[in-house]
C-alpha cells in the first residue's frame, strides 16, 4: 500500500477551513488551477467528494465535517514538528512577520509605539495588523492570526488571556458646541443632542444606553459607522455627540484634540479590560512569548485612564 503524500494535509486544512477553492488557494498562495487538481487527489485518496456544489457556493460532506477539526490539529502538529527549536532567540536576524487581530483604534493608540519598540530590538520582525469584524476564535484555532487583542468574547475555553489595561468611554464633541460651555454635563443634557455611535456589527444600543433607560432617558442615534475615528470625524464636524475610548483620545495629536472637547459621561458604565489572546499552541515559541511581554509592556506605560 503506498504512502500518503503528507503534503496533502495541509491543503485538506485550508480546503476544509475555507469550505472554498478560491478560498483555500488564496490562504495558501496557489492558483485556483492547482488548488482544484489537489482537491481532485484528495477526493481519490480519502473516498470522498469533500466539497459539493451548493447553488453558487460549496459545502462540506458529512466525511469532511468529520475530519475538519482532525485535520486542523494533524495540520498544526506536523508544522509544530518542522519548526526549528530556538532555545535563545538572535534578534537582530529574527525574521518574522506576526499577524494583529484588532480593531483601528487600538492600532492608532499603540501601533506607532509597538512598531517602534520591536523594531529598537529585531528589525527584521514585522507587524501585521487585520480587522476584527466579529469577536470568533477561529481565525486563532486555524493559525491565521498571532494574537487578538480587544475585549473578551465568546473565545473559547483553550483560549490564552493576559490583560493589557483598563479603558473607559468618554463623550465628545466640537469645539464651540454647546456642551462646551457646561461645567458638568447632565444626563438630560446628554440625550437632548443627537448622537452618533461607533459599532462593527452595527448595533445602535450599548451600556449607556441602559444606563440612561434606568433614568427613564434615551438618546436619539442619527448614525451609525464602522469605527471610532471616523466617528470622531463627524462629530467634529457636526452637532453630534460622539462616544469613544479614552485610550483613542490619548493617542490623538495637539492639532486633532484642539479641535474636540471631551467630557465625562452623566451616567456610569463598567470599565472595559482591553486583552491579548493567543492559541496555547504558541505558549512556548520563544518569539511570540517575547512579543507578548512587549505588547504588555507599551500598554502598560500609558497613563491611567
Amino acid at each position: 500500500m503506498p504512502e500518503p503524500d503528507l503534503n496533502l494535509l495541509i491543503a485538506l486544512d485550508a480546503l476544509l477551513a475555507e469550505g472554498s477553492v478560491a478560498g483555500a488557494a488564496r490562504r495558501l498562495g496557489l492558483s485556483a488551477s492547482a488548488m482544484s487538481r489537489t482537491l481532485a487527489r484528495l477526493r481519490a485518496t480519502t473516498h470522498d467528494p469533500l466539497l459539493v456544489r451548493a447553488g453558487r457556493g460549496m459545502v462540506l460532506t458529512p466525511h469532511a465535517e468529520e475530519l475538519r477539526e482532525r485535520a486542523r490539529t494533524a495540520a498544526q502538529a506536523a508544522q509544530a514538528v518542522l519548526q526549528p527549536r530556538t532555545t535563545a532567540l538572535d534578534f537582530p536576524t529574527l525574521e518574522r512577520t506576526f499577524t494583529i487581530r484588532t480593531n483601528e483604534g487600538f492600532v492608532e493608540a499603540f501601533g506607532a509605539s509597538l512598531i517602534a519598540a520591536v523594531a529598537a530590538v529585531a528589525p527584521r520582525v514585522r507587524l501585521r495588523f487585520v480587522p476584527k469584524p466579529e469577536k470568533t476564535p477561529e481565525p486563532l484555532r486555524e493559525g491565521l492570526v498571532d494574537l487578538e487583542v480587544g475585549v473578551l468574547g465568546q473565545m473559547g475555553p483553550e483560549v490564552r488571556l493576559q490583560a493589557l489595561f483598563r479603558d473607559r468611554f468618554l463623550g465628545v464633541v466640537r469645539k464651540g458646541h454647546p456642551l462646551e460651555a457646561e461645567k458638568t454635563v447632565t444626563a438630560k443634557r446628554y440625550v437632548a443632542f443627537e448622537h452618533i455611535v461607533a459599532s462593527r456589527r452595527g448595533t445602535a444600543t450599548g451600556p449607556v444606553d441602559v444606563a440612561l433607560a434606568a433614568l427613564g432617558l434615551k438618546r436619539t442615534i442619527t448614525a451609525i459607522v464602522p469605527g471610532f475615528s471616523a466617528a470622531l470625524a463627524v462629530a467634529r464636524a457636526s452637532d453630534l455627540i460622539a462616544l469613544v475610548p479614552a485610550s483613542l483620545l490619548q493617542s490623538q495629536s495637539e492639532s486633532s484634540t484642539a479641535t474636540m472637547y471631551a467630557f465625562e459621561l452623566p451616567v456610569t458604565t463598567e470599565r472595559i479590560t482591553v486583552s491579548q489572546m493567543w492559541h496555547p499552541r504558541m505558549d512556548a515559541d520563544p518569539a511570540h512569548r517575547w512579543l507578548r511581554q512587549l505588547f504588555l509592556a507599551v500598554c502598560r506605560q500609558q497613563p491611567s485612564l
